[in-house]
């Protein structure tokens, strides 16, 4: 099937998902950022960076024991991530969101705020937030029934500290080893369970359990379709592969 047949049934399976609230669930990964200028993780692991293991700058671990190397990686990472813009893929789907209130459901492995400045603020962010701040450890305040600190309070530093008890800030980001936000992946779950078509842009398909979504929403009965520039890993979970970059596919689908 060429291209623009596959676009048209699409589009016809679109249709049908906007007659059904939550219809159509998207599932967004590293690619769709990339168009923004975001590299995806293991691109980011370039010229000082690269002589590190990913685990030492990515773990609770690593974290502990090297802290200002890992804060000062992800500092470099947010500013990349404030200079970004959203394209035409983020603009897209904030578009589709307004005038189909209730229809999309939208969740991102991404950990950037790209969908949410495009206009797309109810967001599922399955991996965090990169610009967020949390406590490593819990709150001592917390601890004996007092008022939880902020970590915005904390002293300035790399990373920043509470000036009581010495506990750091980290970036509010999922790193390897931790379960992903309960809330956010419930929702997610169910809105694969329940939509009629489900949207998978940019992603490979490889971190669990972002990818099981997709066949989720397959058993359920719902129609798959993986937009991708290259091969992925749910190609064979799919109804259809559209070979192609958000930025110029998502717009001309959501018209």
């Amino acid at each position: 099937m060429e291209d623009g047949s596959k676009q048209a049934e699409v589009r016809s399976w679109l249709a049908a998902a906007v007659r059904q609230r939550a219809g159509l669930c998207v599932l967004t990964g590293a690619g769709m950022s990339a168009e923004s200028g975001i590299p995806t993780f293991r691109d980011a692991l370039t010229g000082y960076w690269a002589q590190f293991d990913p685990m030492a700058l990515a773990s609770e671990p690593g974290f502990r024991t090297h802290p200002q190397r890992v804060w000062d990686w992800y500092a470099e990472r947010r500013a990349g991530v404030r200079a970004a813009e959203p394209h035409a893929g983020h603009r897209a789907l904030a578009d589709f969101a307004r005038r189909h209130p209730g229809v999309l459901t939208l969740v991102t492995q991404n950990v950037d705020d790209l969908h949410q400045r495009a206009g797309n603020v109810d967001t599922l962010r399955l991996h965090g937030d990169i610009l967020d701040d949390l406590w490593l450890d819990p709150c001592a305040r917390q601890v004996r029934g007092g008022k939880v600190c902020d970590p915005a309070w904390a002293e300035a530093g790399c990373p920043p500290a509470c000036r009581e008890c010495g506990n750091l800030v980290r970036p509010g980001v999922v790193w390897f080893g931790e379960h992903l936000p309960l809330r956010a992946l419930d929702a997610a779950q169910r809105a694969a369970g329940q939509c009629a078509l489900m949207l998978v842009v940019g992603t490979s398909g490889a971190v669990w359990p972002a990818a099981g979504l997709a066949g989720q929403a397959r058993a359920a009965g719902a129609k798959v379709v993986v937009l991708n520039p290259a091969p992925s890993e749910l190609d064979g979970t799919a109804h259809l592969v559209l070979r192609g970059t958000a930025a110029c596919t998502l717009p001309a689908l959501l018209a």
